[in-house]
């Protein structure tokens, strides 16, 4: 390691109050310098940005003083087996664009502290920034940190590498794959485990492995039972809403810089290249069950409904090591995350946890994750999983106590307190999910969002209900004078209370927006999670500038659309399709695709799509037979079905006109909508074709 980057590492660390003086020069990181994009600390990078306010700052310094930062063990462990960093920062698509760089936050390497950086956070964005390769048990199990949000790990097996969740990206896997070979010699990959059914587990596949290996067996690819089914339904039916959100949560508008985006609290950020998936040939079915690869033994634990609907780590018998998946991570999970998706079962987590202690944490000498950094040593170990275990339980356990005691899910937020022995734990910090936001997640998965209050259960849209608060407030100036009020008392939730409201009622009134932008600004430096951080940095962003125009990310490739089921995309269409337009509209439509044996019956009836596999109507108005391959091409957007007819690769047989009506009836979605009003983009994104489906790789969150 060069000496600039040990001293900016040591710096970062000291002035975390996180290690001691006396930081070995071999500490891991990437060659990353000042100079990198996002270096300078001094300037927001949006010109109506605004620094900290000094009560903001005065938070800061209080929570300082509560925070455990004499707690140095996490970093301890970060650095160890660090072998060796690349020589670059950069990692290129095979499209052109960047897929990673963890050179642009090079500047929390630069010894600062960031007075708009939660602390707690800082020292998380510092520890994430591990990059290169590491030794986690000598001579058998190394991972690649800081190539993409999670970790990918390589087990040295008799004659090959078995790869644990092989990143997002083609080309990030592909990397991490070849610098691994480059420092410890080059090995066949003869197994790859996707440890559950997020992308950034198994996107990176085809870097690491090719298709025809493992379909002759060669390979083995290992996932739990449900793994394809879950690897895209998850995410079909809200894509378009969840991947909007998820710019959000992501804030994907925001520099990386003091400022904006610090980091994803399991890792920096998502890679952007080539996602991939290739089927298992193998599936764990077993809650517990015993595999042997290559000569290493695993036995792999079934966690379903826990950080994903699918998941399992592995116990490694013959190493006393345990893979905890992303059960078990360095940072407390979404039970709800802000992008979107099914509430998860905080108590379910909790005794999978238990279930992973009692049955290996009395043995296991590592633990090691997807995320993250190893914990070594059986005390070390026992501590962090109880911890954890105890975490989730009490989310759950504490938020039903309260809600059987009439506490809503409008207030249990306000109410519920993680134990004190928990907050100076630092493997059960918040940064990922976040306290206030899981215990309603909680009262929601059990109670829903009605909280008893008839007021409530057909509120106003805020469009409509906007006005009439905005009348009897006094007006727009009586608001914007009380708000100016609050912020400059450091009430800024109750400030953001008020001018939301005169933002929904005007959405044109500059003064408002920019200042309810100023409240959400100062709310997200002080916010310990990321995901609540980002959505107030993204929300004053978007209030301040609007929305960019343009196409928008697209994370859907060719290997999830022939992984998507036929009856997924037919219920799709019927969720794309207009009500208003179909309103009237009555056919049945029978699909056949004679490769793959499947045949549906479509029916429009009542403004409403419905779909029934195995079976064929007698008297349909259209039959329409396609091979599903070629179907591929249409959920893709590459063909349309006049292109396949023209080709003789799809036939229609009846009265065509009722798939006209129906195509004509889809709205082609586009995550560009407004979530804060008056921030549409003046271009609107290019829309996907009629069938075509998009975006849905869920991210992991």
């Amino acid at each position: 390691m060069n000496n600039t980057l040990s001293r900016q590492i040591r710096a970062a660390f000291l002035v975390a109050g996180l290690l001691p003086a006396l930081v070995s020069a071999a500490q891991p990181g990437a060659v990353l310098k000042p100079a990198d994009k996002g270096a300078s600390a001094a300037k927001h990078f949006d010109p109506l940005g605004k620094p900290p306010s000094t009560f903001t700052l005065e938070l800061r310094k209080g929570l300082e003083a509560k925070l455990p930062f004499a707690d140095k063990r996490d970093f301890e462990e970060a650095k160890r087996g660090f072998i060796a960093e690349p020589d670059f920062t950069k990692i290129m698509a095979d499209a052109g664009n960047v897929a990673w760089d963890m050179g642009s936050y090079g500047w929390l390497l630069t010894g600062k502290d960031f007075e708009s950086i939660h602390p707690s956070l800082q020292r998380q964005a510092i520890l994430n920034m591990a990059y290169g390769l590491y030794e986690v048990l000598p001579g058998r199990i190394y991972q690649v940190r800081g190539f993409d949000l999670a970790n990918i790990t390589f087990i040295k097996g008799d004659t090959g590498w078995i790869v644990f969740d092989p990143l997002t990206a083609k080309e990030t896997a592909r990397a991490a794959l070849k610098f691994i070979n480059e420092q410890l010699g080059k090995r066949p990959v003869v197994g790859v485990v996707y440890s559950h059914s997020h992308g950034d587990h198994f996107g990176g596949v085809r870097g690491v492995v090719d298709e025809a290996d493992v379909e002759s067996g060669k390979v083995k690819v290992i996932a739990p039972e449900g793994f394809m089914d879950k690897a895209i339904a998850e995410n079909v039916f809200a894509g378009n809403a969840m991947n909007r959100r998820l710019q959000w949560q992501y804030s994907m508008l925001l520099d990386r810089h003091p400022n904006g985006h610090v980091d994803q609290a399991i890792g920096k950020n998502v890679a952007s290249g080539n996602i991939g998936l290739i089927a298992p040939n193998v599936l764990v079915s077993k809650d517990f069950e015993e595999i042997t690869v290559d000569g290493v033994k695993m036995v792999f634990q079934n966690q379903p409904d826990t950080e994903a609907p699918v998941q399992m780590s592995t116990w490694f018998p013959d190493f006393k090591a345990f893979w905890a998946a992303e059960v078990m991570t360095g940072t407390i999970h979404n039970i709800y995350t802000v992008r979107g998706a099914a509430v998860r079962n905080a108590m379910n987590w909790s005794k999978e946890i238990n279930n992973s202690l009692y049955h290996f944490g009395g043995e296991a000498e590592v633990m090691f994750a997807s995320h993250s950094w190893p914990r070594w040593g059986n005390d070390r170990i026992q501590e962090v999983m109880r911890a954890q275990r105890d975490a989730y339980a009490n989310l759950n356990n504490q938020t039903l106590h309260y809600a059987n005691k009439g506490v809503t899910i409008n207030e249990i937020h306000n109410v519920y307190q993680v134990p004190k022995s928990l907050q100076q734990q630092w493997s059960v910090r918040s940064y990922h999910g976040d306290v206030q936001n899981n215990v309603r997640g909680v009262i929601n998965r059990f109670l829903g969002h009605f909280d008893g209050n008839p007021t409530n259960l057909i509120p106003l849209s805020p469009k409509d209900s906007a006005p009439l608060y905005v009348e009897m407030m006094g007006g727009s100036a009586k608001i914007i004078a009380k708000g100016k009020q609050l912020i400059a008392k450091g009430k800024y939730l109750e400030a953001t209370e008020i001018l939301n409201k005169l933002v929904f009622a005007e959405p044109r009134n500059q003064a408002a927006r920019r200042l309810l932008a100023d409240a959400f600004e100062q709310l997200g430096y002080r916010a310990e999670s990321t995901s609540v951080r980002n959505v107030f940095l993204q929300g004053a962003y978007e209030l301040r500038n609007g929305l960019p125009g343009g196409t928008p990310p697209r994370s859907t490739g060719p290997d999830t659309i022939r992984a998507m089921s036929t009856e997924q995309w037919l219920d799709f269409i019927a969720i794309s399709l207009d009500p208003r337009k179909a309103e009237g509209l009555k056919f049945t439509i029978n699909l056949v695709t004679p490769d793959n044996g499947e045949k549906f019956v479509v029916e429009l009836s009542n403004a409403t799509l419905t779909t029934i596999k195995g079976f064929q109507s007698d008297k349909p108005s259209l039959t329409i037979t396609v091979n599903r391959e070629d179907l591929n091409q249409v959920m893709m957007g590459r063909a349309s079905f006049d292109d396949l007819i023209s080709a003789g690769k799809a036939k229609f047989d009846g009265d065509r006109s009722s798939f006209d009506k129906l195509r004509a009836t889809l709205v082609q979605f586009t995550p560009d909508f407004e979530i804060m009003p008056g921030t549409a983009p003046k271009k609107k994104s290019v829309a996907p074709k009629p069938f075509e489906v998009v975006d849905i790789v869920e991210h992991d969150d």
